[in-house]
C-alpha cells in the first residue's frame, strides 16, 4: 500500500476520533496487507502520541478439529467454523467500549493448542481490529470506522509462499469459495466507509 494512503487513512481516523475507544476495522480477503497497514498506521499514530491496541482476528481462531473434517463444505468451515463468531461478538467486540482488559483464548498454530491471554485497554485508545470477513452481520455495527482492502485474487496468491502456492485445490475448495460467498452476501466493498487499494 503507498504511503499516501496510509496518510489519508490518518487523516480519517483522526478527524473521526474524539475521546474514549475508538474501534477501527480492517477488512480484506486473504493476503491483501491487513497485517502490514496494521502495523504502519500504529506506528504513525502513536509518533503523534495517540495510544493503540492491535488485535488480528487470526489469533483467535478455534482448534483444527473444529473447522477441520466436520462434514461440512471446506468453505463453510473456514467462513463459519474458523472463529468462534459469537463468542468473539461477546467477548472482544462486546466488550471493547467499557473493559479495561480483554483475556480470550489465544490459539497457538504450531501446537494446536489454546492459551488465555489478556490485553489491557487504556481508556482512551484506538483499538486496530484485522482481518478477514469483519464485516459478517454479528460484529459489523460495533465498528466506528470500517476500512476495506481491495486486491485481486492473482495479487494476493503471488503473495503467497511457493510452497503454499502448490496447494492451490485447498484454495480453490476452501478460501476462494468461502471469500465468493463473503463478497457476494456481504458486498464488503459497498459496505465498508472506505475502501482501499492494496
Amino acid at each position: 500500500m503507498n504511503f499516501s494512503n496510509r496518510i489519508r487513512l490518518l487523516e480519517l481516523v483522526k478527524a473521526r476520533y474524539t475521546n474514549g475507544r475508538f474501534i477501527l476495522g480492517l477488512d480484506g480477503l486473504s493476503r491483501s496487507g491487513k497485517s502490514t497497514l496494521a502495523k504502519s498506521l500504529s506506528e504513525l499514530l502513536n509518533e503523534i502520541d495517540y495510544k493503540v491496541i492491535t488485535f488480528h482476528i487470526d489469533d483467535y481462531i478455534v482448534k483444527r478439529k473444529l473447522r477441520y473434517g466436520t462434514g461440512f463444505d471446506e468453505w463453510y468451515e473456514y467462513y463459519n467454523l474458523q472463529w468462534d463468531v459469537d463468542y468473539l461478538r461477546e467477548n472482544l467486540f462486546a466488550r471493547l467500549r467499557t473493559e479495561n482488559k480483554i483475556t480470550l483464548p489465544y490459539y497457538q498454530n504450531d501446537l494446536d493448542e489454546m492459551e488465555i491471554r489478556t490485553k489491557l485497554i487504556p481508556q482512551e485508545c484506538i483499538v486496530i481490529i484485522e482481518g478477514v470477513f469483519l464485516q459478517r452481520e454479528q460484529w459489523r455495527s460495533l465498528f466506528d470506522l470500517m476500512v476495506y482492502l481491495d486486491c485481486p485474487r492473482e495479487e494476493r496468491f503471488e503473495r503467497e509462499s511457493l510452497e503454499t502456492q502448490g496447494k492451490i485445490e485447498k484454495f480453490k475448495s476452501r478460501y476462494w469459495k468461502a471469500e465468493e460467498y463473503y463478497s457476494n452476501k456481504i458486498c464488503p466493498v459497498i459496505s465498508a466507509d472506505i475502501v482501499i487499494d492494496s
